[in-house]
């Protein structure tokens, strides 16, 4: 299995960093739409679509990234949809997360998948602009929810149970502690102001901490404990969508990773939501 999950990752790298660093932002967008095509189409099949509607999903999620491409959506200011899909994020998944499982099997399927493909199609659009405003930016808002994986990861594995009696989601995820969301937040505030030091020196003037630091030094630490938390939304909305569904992972189009939407799911509402932050 980590032979696989290695060989993998190598091969989304080899063809992710050339996309990312190539001078025109084409590649980039191209691989992007790709991979959310992947996921639109791995959403349907996680709610109940055949496989030819499943694929008519991911196909009609590219033509509307196409679309937005087309029309120069993505050279647009776009606050208003940032902050709408930003409100729905925080909503949404904390009725979803209080209800449970029965909430979202109860929720018409039109509804379900109109919601997916709303989301990743913003996601897109998102991740699109992150790139426009610099690698920078788009750097700092990946590592962002890496960093809040990887320090929930350790601090769950090492200190799960021993502060709080409760899981964080039992019913959703019953491995997610809450030992591991506040490692998670405490990792991403200390990668906040050590990016921001690095900034300081002229490094990276265009991250998302240096952005965030422009309205204050206690604007940033709330904001990135937000996004912090929204990442952990976004995971858990996804175990949700999965146990649902009865899948261990979203697909196997990924080996060693499971899906593209298990990769993607934390930076789903995180993205959007940083986009808000940087257009103030």
């Amino acid at each position: 299995m980590l032979k696989q999950r290695i060989i993998t990752a190598l091969l989304l790298l080899a063809i992710l960093l050339p996309a990312v660093f190539y001078p025109a932002p084409d590649p980039f967008r191209v691989v992007a739409l790709v991979l959310i095509a992947a996921g639109a189409w791995e959403w349907g099949t996680l709610n109940q679509c055949s496989s030819r509607a499943a694929l008519a999903l991911g196909a009609l999620c590219a033509l509307m990234c196409v679309a937005s491409w087309y029309v120069g959506l993505i050279a647009m200011n776009l606050v208003p949809l940032w902050a709408f899909a930003g409100a729905a994020w925080v909503l949404l998944g904390a009725w979803l997360l209080h209800g449970g499982v029965s909430t979202w099997s109860s929720a018409p399927r039109a509804i379900r998948l109109t919601g997916g493909i709303f989301a990743l199609w913003v996601a897109w659009l998102a991740v699109v602009q992150a790139r426009g405003i610099g690698m920078g930016f788009l750097f700092s808002t990946l590592m962002l929810v890496w960093v809040a994986d990887v320090f929930a990861y350790i601090a769950g594995r090492t200190l799960g149970g021993r502060f709080f009696n409760q899981k964080l989601a039992p019913t959703i995820s019953p491995g997610k502690t809450w030992e591991g969301a506040v490692g998670g937040a405490l990792g991403v505030l200390a990668c906040a102001f050590i990016w921001r030091a690095w900034d300081a020196s002229g490094q990276s003037p265009d991250s998302l901490y240096a952005k965030l630091s422009a309205f204050g030094l206690a604007f940033m630490v709330i904001a990135v404990l937000f996004l912090s938390a929204m990442s952990v939304v976004g995971d858990l909305v996804e175990s949700l969508i999965k146990r649902s569904a009865g899948a261990k992972d979203s697909s196997g189009l990924l080996p060693g990773h499971g899906g593209v939407l298990d990769r993607v799911d934390a930076l789903l509402p995180v993205l959007p939501l940083a986009m808000m932050f940087a257009s103030l």
